[in-house]
């Protein structure tokens, strides 16, 4: 069992920078394949960005790349999302998740925990 509690969302305006955390109970973080989704109101939750347990190979949505940035401290239970040049498109509800199907890490279905979400805003 893995609860995963994220953070660090808020208001900012377009072009700025927020970092988002996700703070992972137990002691298997590590064995976990990590993933950012999002929900924006009326749509569905789509794949932002995913990482290995190995940390060595991510792996990001067209929409978002070279603009995020995922990471991980495994001695710190913990996955962040750097975002940066943020646009008001990217405004959703984003959420944190664990799994084991690294083949499915863009997919919903891929993960077994999720957060409860934290609110991106990015005004114009």
């Amino acid at each position: 069992q893995v609860q995963l509690v994220e953070s660090g969302g808020g208001l900012v305006q377009a072009g700025g920078s927020l970092r988002l955390s996700c703070a992972a109970s137990g002691r298997t973080f590590r064995r976990y394949f990590m993933g950012w989704f999002r929900q924006a109101p009326g749509k569905e939750r789509e794949f932002v960005a995913a990482i290995r347990s190995s940390v060595t190979n991510t792996y990001y949505a067209d929409s978002v790349k070279g603009r995020f940035t995922i990471s991980r401290d495994n001695a710190k239970n913990t996955v962040y999302l750097q975002m940066n040049s943020l646009k008001p498109e990217d405004t959703a509800v984003y959420y944190c998740a664990a799994g084991m199907k690294a083949y499915a890490f863009g997919l919903s279905s891929g993960y077994d925990y999720w957060g409860q979400g934290t609110q991106v805003t990015v005004s114009s």
